[in-house]
């Protein structure tokens, strides 16, 4: 088999370039969009305390050496969400980040270890709001790469089509026939055995030791995300508050939370919160992250305490993290991650 070339041979940057160029024109175009709305543009620090606290997230170490030799573990950071959430406890009303990011143990079609990340925040204002931030970057995007279609791997999307807003609940009953909230108690705890019933039932394999979480992410791999996006956007609503991350629970349902993902052509492109601004309840959260990361995989990252401080301050906001070279392949019709970053990391 002939070895491909690699990126920075000429005929292969030229087959490239299209599409990079396009990337560019798309990030001069949500930065204008942003600013015209009264968004500050922050740097955050890529180094960290902590990386973040989601089980299932692999960051990158290091450490940092005074001049008296004394050495401190550091992160790259895996989101800039932390810093920015200090940043609206600061005072700011309305403020984006547009930079790389950094995830250990991802690299395929559509994940890359650096990847770059549009995060944004709202302060005052309601996740819904994101929804529609989310409906126009679509559009924009859409027109600075000159398409009127999406496609990745034979799935298409109109991006100029109002996206459709589902819930997790009515997702898994329309695409598994599983009565996901029949599992989930008022109180937010869950019923694994339920679940794993309800699994059995609709035709979906499982482990013995499987937890409620590694149930609900089974059908969400094979029955749930392969449908959405398709012919147009899907927000995908209402996550359960167990799988709530940052997020507050709602006040419709308390069983589920003011969490939503922004999927199209099967691709999840976009994250984003009602924000949870209870530091107690987001310690609680961090420790449980961490317990099943250590069952998983060994390990656990630190908490850092200073964000939980600025939590517990921060006025009622929502915010997003969409990945902005994910959004460049479906604008452009790339296959893999690698085609529309300018330098991707040697493998």
């Amino acid at each position: 088999m002939t070895e491909a070339s690699p990126w920075w041979t000429p005929h292969v940057h030229a087959d490239r370039r299209p599409r990079l160029m396009a990337r560019n024109r798309i990030a001069a175009a949500l930065r204008g969009w942003f600013a015209e709305r009264d968004f500050v543009e922050v740097t955050t620090a890529g180094l960290q305390i902590s990386p973040g606290n989601e089980a299932h997230l692999a960051a990158f170490a290091t450490e940092a050496i005074a001049t008296d030799g004394a050495r401190k573990p550091l992160y790259l950071h895996t989101s800039p969400e932390f810093a920015c959430k200090k940043l609206l406890t600061a005072g700011e009303k309305r403020l984006f980040s547009f930079g790389p990011v950094w995830r250990n143990r991802e690299r395929g079609p559509l994940h890359h270890p650096e990847f770059t990340m549009v995060e944004w925040y709202r302060a005052g204002e309601t996740y819904e709001s994101l929804m529609a931030d989310c409906a126009a970057f679509l559009k924009l995007a859409a027109e600075r790469a000159g398409t009127k279609r999406f496609a990745f791997r034979g799935r298409e999307a109109d991006p100029f089509a109002e996206p459709e807003r589902l819930t997790v609940a009515e997702a898994f009953s329309r695409h598994a026939g599983i009565d996901l909230l029949a599992t989930v108690s008022a109180d937010g705890s869950t019923d694994s055995e339920a679940l794993r019933a309800a699994l059995d039932g609709a035709g979906i394999r499982s482990a013995s030791d499987d937890s409620w979480a590694d149930l609900f992410s089974r059908v969400m791999v094979e029955r749930v995300e392969p449908n959405l996006g398709q012919g147009r956007a899907t927000v995908l609503c209402e996550y359960p508050v167990s799988e709530a991350a940052l997020a507050r629970p709602s006040a419709r349902d308390p069983r589920v939370a003011e969490r939503f993902e922004l999927y199209c052509c099967g691709v999840e492109l976009a994250n984003g919160f009602g924000e949870l601004t209870d530091a107690a309840e987001q310690r609680r959260r961090f420790g449980l992250e961490m317990d099943e990361k250590e069952r998983i995989y060994g390990e656990r990252y630190p908490i850092d305490d200073d964000f939980l401080a600025a939590l517990a301050v921060m006025p009622e906001a929502s915010g997003i993290a969409l990945g902005f070279d994910r959004l460049i392949m479906l604008a452009t019709g790339a296959a893999r991650i690698d085609d529309v970053i300018w330098t991707p990391v040697a493998e």
